[in-house]
């Protein structure tokens, strides 16, 4: 007996569903069809009235959204697709996320993004935006790696009074499994040591933990120990656990699906650089895909994105620096 990544998702929705009364669910799809990835499959007949199709419109979702939420509800949207949440991003950034700042009513809105890419998935259904979204304050951004989080973290957003991010990868949907729903979880904004080693640091998230695990194990018969930290969520950052890895290992390699012009790979950097730059052997470095639009050809798309090969060549690189 297992559950996968996705069935987390859709047993987080439906505990929260259970036990708050203020909990809905709303989006393209999210009804009888179950969602675009089937991630609502069965809610809509096990609450009814509670698990509504929304139009086409993404900004008219995450308005309706914020404007149950100023009435007390606490709504879960579900985005088709990252990629297909900036329709909706002036309501995000300047709606959601200054509403408490400018009015002192909370906003618990929490949007689901389905991130990542797949192969074939092109550049309108592969996006990874929560850099993006990190940059404006007001919002949570969650990344969640594993079966466990994606359950807990779910949890834990709609149980915050803050709009949230939450960005679940596709690619992890089916492949990843865990034995059983986790019954505790760390908080939000707490980075975990994946993998303890300590000749370099690889920092990471979402769909790239696994990758960067991947090529740690395969370095590890090679006789150097990679020390591997999945973020979980970017924003807040846990700076505190990545400058603590530095210290032990000296090195750092930051890893990220997402473009490289800013974002997350570029903001820890910063930070290591700012607050623990003694404690760096060799310069800080970051991998992430390409700056390109994301392809559409399976060849092309797997040298898109970092992948185990490609971070392990630029942590032998650095191991050598």
């Amino acid at each position: 007996m297992s559950i996968t990544y996705l069935e987390a998702i859709r047993e987080a929705q439906a505990k929260a569903l259970a036990d708050d009364p203020r909990v809905f669910i709303y989006g393209q799809d999210v009804g009888e069809f179950g969602g675009a990835f089937k991630a609502t499959k069965r809610l809509a007949q096990e609450f009814p009235g509670r698990v509504l199709d929304a139009p086409i419109s993404e900004d008219a979702i995450v308005g309706a959204a914020i404007g149950a939420a100023i009435e007390g509800m606490r709504p879960i949207i579900e985005m088709q697709y990252a990629d297909f949440s900036t329709p909706g991003f002036n309501q995000i950034i300047n709606q959601a996320a200054t509403l408490f700042w400018r009015t002192r009513v909370p906003c618990p809105i929490t949007i689901r993004m389905p991130s990542g890419g797949l192969a074939g998935g092109g550049p309108f259904h592969s996006q990874c935006l929560e850099g993006l979204y990190a940059h404006y304050p007001g919002l949570i951004v969650m990344t969640p790696a594993t079966v466990e989080d994606a359950y807990s973290m779910l949890l834990e957003a709609v149980a915050i009074d803050d709009p949230v991010i939450f960005c679940e990868h596709k690619h992890l949907y089916y492949h990843l499994k865990a034995p059983a729903l986790p019954t505790d979880a760390m908080p939000v904004g707490k980075a975990r040591v994946a993998r303890a080693g300590r000749d370099l640091t690889i920092v990471t998230y979402s769909a790239m933990l696994h990758e960067a695990l991947a090529a740690a194990e395969e370095i590890a018969l090679e006789g150097e120990e990679i020390e591997v930290v999945d973020l979980r969520s970017i924003k807040p950052l846990d700076t505190d656990t990545v400058v603590a890895s530095v210290a032990r290992t000296g090195r750092l390699l930051c890893v990220g699906e997402a473009f490289p012009w800013g974002g997350v790979t570029a903001e820890v950097i910063a930070r290591v650089a700012t607050e623990g730059f003694g404690l760096l052997d060799a310069p800080p470095q970051r991998l992430n895909a390409k700056d390109t639009p994301i392809p559409y050809h399976p060849d092309l798309w797997s040298v898109h994105r970092p992948n185990a090969n490609s971070i392990g060549a630029a942590a032998r690189n650095l191991l050598r620096m």
